[in-house]
C-alpha cells in the first residue's frame, strides 16, 4: 500500500515484524500444548518462549534464508532456531506451514477488523451529531436527480448513520467468521498432532478451532470478509457522491471544508473542488475490487494449493489499510462539512412551489375529483411553472376547474413546508432511539 493512503496503526499490523511475531506466538502456544500432553519437555516449551520473546527477528536474515530455501516458513523456523538453540527441534512438531500462515493471517484480519470497527464507531458518532444538528434543516429531496418533495438534511445524515450501523454489524459478523485457527497438520487430519493442540492455540489467541481445515482454512470465510469490506466501501461512496452533487456550483447546498491557504486549481484561482470526496470515490472502487479475487480464492485444488497466497499478500493489507484511511477521511469530511440552509431553501423554491404538487393532487381527490382528472389539472399548471417560470401557487389559484373544488385557503394550506417534517421525530427515534 502506498504511504499516501496509509495510517500507522493499521500499517503496523501488516509489517513483516508483526507477522513474524505472530508466527512465533502460534508456534510457542503449540509447544505449550505439546508439553502439557507430554509430547515435548516442559522445560523446552519454557525455553522457546523465553528466547523467542527476547528475540529481535531480522527480516533481512529471514529473506536471505528464503532466497536459498525458497520457503518462507522454513526460513522463519531456521532463523528462530538461531535464537532458541537445541530446543528448536521441538518447534513445529506435527504442524504444516498452512497452520502457521492461515492462523496468522486470520489474527491479522481480526486485528484489522478491530481498527475498522473503531473507525466506524467514530464515523457513526459524527454522523449522529451532524444529523441532530440539522434534524429540521429543510432541503429538497431528489429522485432521478430531479426535485421531488421536501425532506431535511438531518434525515439524509440519519440515513447514512443507519447504513453504517448495518455495516458495523456485518463487519462484526465477518470478524467472527474469520476468527478461526487451524493446527491440524498435513491435509488437516491431525495424524501427527493432537486436536487438543489446536484447541489450546485457538483459546490462547482468542479464536475458534476450524471444524474441518483440510490443510488450509476454507477461503469462503475470507471471501465473505472482503465482500463485507466492499459493501462498507459502497456505503461510503453513496454518501460521498451525495456530497459531491451538493457541492456543484449550481446546487451548493453543502461543501467540503476549504482550509486557509488551500488551492483548488493551478489555473483558476476561484475553484473549490470536492477533492476529498472524489478521492474517496476512487478508494471505494479499490476496496471493492479486492472482493472478486477473494471469491476466486475459494476454489482451490483438493486439500490445498497456494494460488490464493499471492492474492492474499496483496489484498489483505491493501483492502484494510485503504478502508481504514478512507473511513477516517470520511469522518473528518462530515465533521467539517459546510452546510448552507439558505441555499437549500432557495433551491427548493426554484420552481415557485412546484414541489407541493402531490399535496394538491391528493386534496383534489379527497374533495371528490376523479384522480385522472386531478392529475391532469395539476400537471397542466405544473408544466407552466416548469417550462415558463410561472408561479405554481398563482396558477392554481387562477385555475377555475380547481377552484370549483378547492378554496384559496385549502390550496395555500398545501404549500406548508412543515407538513413534510411532521414525522422527522419518528424517523430519528427509529434510528437513534429515545
Amino acid at each position: 500500500m502506498i504511504p499516501r493512503y496509509s495510517r500507522p496503526r493499521m500499517l503496523a499490523i501488516w509489517s513483516p515484524e508483526t507477522k513474524f511475531r505472530i508466527w512465533f506466538e502460534i508456534e510457542a502456544h503449540a509447544c505449550d500444548a505439546l508439553a502439557e500432553l507430554g509430547i515435548i519437555p516442559k522445560e523446552a516449551a519454557k525455553t522457546i518462549w523465553e528466547k523467542g520473546l527476547a528475540a529481535k527477528f531480522n527480516v533481512k536474515r529471514i529473506d536471505e534464508i528464503e532466497s536459498v530455501a525458497k520457503h518462507d516458513v522454513i526460513a522463519f523456523l531456521t532463523h528462530l532456531a538461531e535464537f532458541v538453540g537445541p530446543e528448536a527441534r521441538f518447534i513445529h512438531q506435527g504442524m504444516t506451514s498452512s497452520d502457521v500462515l492461515d492462523t496468522a493471517l486470520n489474527i491479522q484480519l481480526m486485528r484489522a477488523s478491530d481498527i475498522l470497527l473503531d473507525d466506524i464507531d467514530k464515523l457513526l458518532a459524527t454522523l449522529k451529531k451532524r444529523a441532530c444538528e440539522h434534524k429540521n434543516t429543510i432541503t429538497i429531496g431528489r429522485s432521478h436527480g430531479i426535485h421531488a418533495e421536501p425532506t431535511t438534511f438531518g434525515i439524509k445524515l440519519a440515513l447514512a448513520y443507519a447504513e453504517f450501523a448495518r455495516c458495523r454489524k456485518r463487519l462484526e459478523n465477518a470478524r467472527i467468521e474469520i476468527s478461526t485457527c487451524a493446527i491440524s497438520g498435513a491435509v488437516g487430519t491431525f495424524a501427527n498432532i493432537d486436536p487438543r493442540v489446536e484447541e489450546h492455540v485457538a483459546k490462547a489467541l482468542g479464536m475458534q478451532p476450524e471444524p474441518v481445515s483440510t490443510q488450509i482454512i476454507p477461503r469462503d470465510r475470507h471471501a465473505m470478509f472482503f465482500a463485507t469490506l466492499g459493501v462498507i466501501a459502497s456505503s461510503m461512496e453513496r454518501l460521498v457522491v451525495e456530497i459531491r452533487h451538493l457541492q456543484r456550483t449550481e446546487v451548493l447546498e453543502a461543501e467540503e471544508y476549504f482550509s486557509p491557504g488551500q488551492k483548488g486549481s493551478s489555473a483558476m484561482p476561484h475553484k473549490r473542488n470536492p477533492v476529498l470526496t472524489e478521492n474517496l470515490t476512487g478508494l471505494a472502487r479499490m476496496v471493492r475490487s479486492y472482493a472478486m479475487p477473494a471469491m476466486e480464492n475459494v476454489a482451490l485444488w483438493h486439500e490445498r494449493d497456494i494460488s490464493h497466497s499471492s492474492v492474499e499478500r496483496y489484498i489483505s493489507p491493501d483492502a484494510t489499510i485503504t478502508l481504514d484511511f478512507a473511513l477516517n477521511r470520511l469522518t473528518d469530511i462530515i465533521e467539517k462539512l459546510l452546510i448552507y440552509p439558505d441555499n437549500m431553501l432557495k433551491n427548493l423554491d426554484r420552481f415557485h412551489g412546484l414541489v407541493h404538487s402531490q399535496r394538491v393532487l391528493l386534496a383534489l381527490t379527497q374533495a371528490g375529483m376523479n384522480r385522472e382528472n386531478a392529475y391532469r389539472l395539476v400537471q397542466h399548471n405544473a408544466m407552466k411553472a416548469w417550462e415558463q417560470g410561472k408561479d405554481f401557487l398563482k396558477e392554481l389559484l387562477e385555475d377555475k376547474d380547481i377552484r370549483k373544488v378547492l378554496s384559496e385557503e385549502e390550496i395555500r394550506e398545501r404549500f406548508d413546508l412543515g407538513y413534510h417534517t411532521k414525522h422527522v421525530d419518528t424517523i430519528f427515534r427509529r434510528i437513534f432511539g429515545e
